[in-house]
């Protein structure tokens, strides 16, 4: 909670706690060594360490669903230095060698898809075109999840890891301003609430669910949050313990 390790390094805001934190989650989840894991609070990187470690162990059968406004595509090259718009790029496999070197698995691209996405910056467009990643803008998702689902199927993957960045969710549901949305990074023209419950219902009914992030939520939004969240999978009552190992991880990063 200082100003220890916060300056740009290699393009890198604040890339010297990081590695640490990185470091520190990813020690964590090998500890415990979870099938499933629940993120909550944080930005988006938080979901690098419990993906790459859920990838190292599901392998091929492992696809990601980042439901978010944005790419998170950058890379220390892009104009942005802020790693959580890099998170993606990690997970499968670009950006900075120190931050990757950790990773004990990244995701194929073709594995990987982005929902809801309608916020991109210049620098976003060539990275996603080169490395071939499925986008879905939140127009296409508005009456069904088919193509999402379509694009599930196509992977051949039976588990899911899902990333939910509140930002997702339209600001015009909350009013006008950027701080009366859900959290960071608020953008108008995104799915509805009630979308993306519908759009994790369907994924929850065509797939095994082994992780969720909940990210970048403003803690005085709790309440709207939960109401969003109510049927989540890893977020009901818990199984039979001989049916699942669930670990939670609270990232306050």
């Amino acid at each position: 909670m200082t100003d220890e390790g916060l300056e740009i390094r290699d393009g890198i805001e604040a890339k010297e706690s990081i590695l640490t934190q990185l470091a520190a989650a990813l020690e964590l989840i090998r500890e415990h060594k979870p099938s499933r894991i629940t993120t909550l609070g944080g930005e988006c990187a938080v979901s690098v360490a419990p993906f790459s470690e859920l990838a190292r162990r599901y392998g091929e059968d492992l696809a990601v669903v980042w439901i978010d406004s944005h790419p998170d595509v950058g890379t220390p090259k892009s104009q942005y230095s802020g790693f959580h718009a890099m998170a993606v790029a990690a997970l499968i496999g670009h950006g900075d060698p120190d931050i990757l070197a950790l990773l004990p698995a990244t995701v194929s691209p073709d594995h990987l898809a982005l929902v809801g996405l309608h916020a991109w910056t210049e620098d976003d467009y060539p990275n996603a075109a080169v490395w071939g990643l499925t986008s879905f803008s939140p127009d296409v998702l508005r009456g069904s999840s088919k193509p999402l689902l379509d694009w599930l199927a196509s992977t051949g993957c039976s588990r899911v890891a899902i990333h939910f960045d509140v930002d997702a969710v339209d600001l015009n549901e909350f009013g006008t301003g950027n701080d009366t949305g859900l959290g960071l990074g608020n953008e108008v023209g995104g799915l509805a609430s009630s979308e993306v419950r519908r759009i994790v219902a369907d994924i929850e009914s065509a797939s095994d669910v082994v992780a969720l992030t909940i990210a970048e939520f403003y803690p005085r939004q709790a309440i709207r949050i939960q109401q969003i969240l109510g049927g989540f999978p890893l977020l009901a009552p818990p199984r039979p313990a001989n049916d699942i190992n669930a670990n939670l991880i609270h990232a306050d990063q």
